[in-house]
């Protein structure tokens, strides 16, 4: 799947200057672009590769920034959740990026992407380099 956040950034990015850089901030930009997508009045079978990739690039960022792995659903997952991968949180617990992207696009702004992650459960806890967390502690060490 990091090969198709990778090319989703690079088609999206090439056309556009949008600020598709794996971070949390940049779930905001997801959510602007659904929105768009939203408001051109398409349905949801006329943009279903955008939000794909989409969906795949809000996964990628739960990889990258909340310690998620990647998990091919097995078939009752994928009959619940109607996506075929999702991602895993340290914590074991299982959620479905790509289904939250077509929820939002569905449902429009109280699904928002952004605060979807800031509200999961299960992330890994950022590292803090031990010179950051006590200062002049590490030079002792």
């Amino acid at each position: 799947m990091r090969r198709q956040a990778a090319e989703f950034v690079r088609g999206a990015t090439a056309r556009r200057r949008l600020p598709l850089d794996y971070s949390v901030d940049s779930l905001r930009v997801v959510d602007f672009i659904i929105d768009g997508l939203r408001k051109s009045g398409r349905g949801r079978a006329d943009v279903g590769q955008v939000l794909f990739g989409l969906g795949v690039y809000t996964g990628e960022v739960l990889v990258r920034r909340a310690g998620a792995a990647w998990l091919e659903f097995d078939d009752a997952q994928r009959e619940l959740f109607g996506q075929p991968v999702g991602v895993r949180m340290p914590d074991g617990r299982v959620w479905n990026p790509l289904g939250k992207v077509v929820k939002r696009f569905e449902s429009g702004e109280r699904e928002s992407v952004r605060t979807f992650y800031l509200q999961l459960h299960g992330r890994a806890r950022p590292r803090v380099a031990l010179q950051d967390a006590l200062p002049g502690v590490a030079d002792q060490v």
